[in-house]
């Protein structure tokens, strides 16, 4: 197990260094880091004196070993336009993107999963269609509109739920909801599908010749092995629920990091768009690491690949 680990975590961070000089060419080359923090009506002088001012006339290697190492140290820089540390704005954006993001792949887990599973004890029954039903409607409903439907539904009318904000866990349920249900249809499709394949395995029918039916075979038998890709897809999901969450974030009007990319991107802010790149980029490293090393202890045979 600690040689597998090894492994996946040297792959991670050749990954994390792939990611991080992505993240970097990305926005230095598609934009003029001098011109964006002296404006777009700036005299060239202005500009060029910023561009020194930055050592932006630095050449591109200088200054991405630069910020890498500034990176590894935890100094993000300074943000061209709020004027303050890049690390105090994404600390405190955070937590509200966490929490949303929490929340919302635990709905996806306690939605998708019972009913990926009744759907595979039940094929082709009305379990089964109903739960394709739920799954292909969560897909086709984009999340903006199913965030103002329960907005109406269950803040206007009902005074259930707060409408906005990010205060209180009340705030969390209608956003947590409508964020964990686009990833429902990935989840309960994979959980079908594996446990249907677990289903006809060897080691089933062995179990339902010693006497195991209905729940008993399901979770001491068949979820083990189905789960497996299910973990690998909540950890995407999960990473994609922490860097895209903009919309969900927009909708309610949470101050999470969505927003912040957002007021980033319209201010011209290089430094901040680009630490929020590479965040979001190695939360997606991480969470794959994590979800390899649990696979591997769920399966010993994967350690060996």
């Amino acid at each position: 197990m600690l040689r597998f680990a090894i492994r996946r975590l040297l792959l991670a961070l050749a990954v994390g260094f792939t990611v991080s000089l992505a993240a970097f060419l990305a926005l230095q080359l598609a934009t003029d880091p001098a011109q964006a923090i002296a404006g777009e009506d700036a005299e060239p002088a202005v500009v060029e004196q910023i561009r020194i001012e930055y050592g932006l006339d630095r050449p591109l290697v200088t200054q991405y070993v630069d910020w890498i190492g500034n990176v590894v140290q935890g100094n993000f820089g300074e943000s061209f336009y709020w004027h303050q540390s890049v690390a105090d704005l994404i600390l405190q954006a955070a937590p509200t993107t966490l929490k949303l993001a929490t929340f919302s792949i635990l709905v996806t887990i306690l939605v998708a999963i019972p009913l990926g599973a009744l759907a595979a004890m039940r094929p082709n029954s009305w379990v089964d269609r109903l739960a394709l039903s739920v799954s292909v409607s969560a897909q086709a409903i984009p999340n903006f509109w199913l965030g103002l439907v329960v907005i109406v539904i269950f803040s206007v009318h009902l005074g259930w739920f707060p409408v906005a904000g990010d205060r209180t866990l009340a705030h969390f349920v209608l956003p947590a909801f409508v964020l964990g249900m686009t990833s429902v249809p990935a989840v309960m499709r994979l959980t079908r599908a594996g446990l249907l394949e677990a289903f006809e395995a060897d080691y089933i029918r062995t179990a339902r010749a010693k006497g195991f039916r209905g729940y008993p075979l399901l979770k001491k038998q068949a979820l083990r092995n189905a789960m497996l890709p299910v973990i690998s897809v909540l950890a995407v999901q999960l990473g994609n629920k922490l860097g895209g969450a903009i919309i969900t974030e927009a909708v309610f009007s949470m101050r999470g990091l969505g927003r912040l990319a957002v007021d980033s991107i319209q201010g011209g802010d290089i430094p901040t768009v680009q630490m929020l790149v590479f965040v979001f980029a190695m939360t997606f490293v991480l969470l794959t690491f994590i979800a390899d090393l649990i696979n591997a202890w769920i399966d010993p045979r994967l350690r060996l690949r």
